[in-house]
């Protein structure tokens, strides 16, 4: 995910992503800050914008199903926050 970070993938495809990583300093984790969003610039040059939150709500949905992280998020771009966290920690 660093490696990902570092492209800046989205200055050259705007359906792509831009993100920062960060590990946790408690080390169960890390999370990636989307300020750019692929699925966002799509959603919207198709009209259906509004629908995007439902997309986000499946991050939830994807690390239950691996069964090893809990999935924590404050913000998304498409509920118009300032970035769109995607944490990973650890279950104990």
């Amino acid at each position: 995910m660093k490696a990902t970070a570092a492209q800046r993938a989205a200055d050259r495809n705007p359906y792509s992503w831009n993100m920062d990583f960060y590990e946790y300093p408690d080390g169960r984790g890390y999370e990636g800050r989307f300020t750019k969003c692929g699925i966002c610039v799509l959603m919207k040059k198709l009209g259906l914008y509004d629908l995007t939150p439902a997309l986000c709500r499946l991050d939830y949905t994807m690390s239950e199903a691996g069964g090893a992280t809990d999935f924590v998020r404050q913000y998304t771009l498409a509920s118009g926050g300032p970035y769109c966290d995607c944490g990973y920690k650890k279950r104990t």
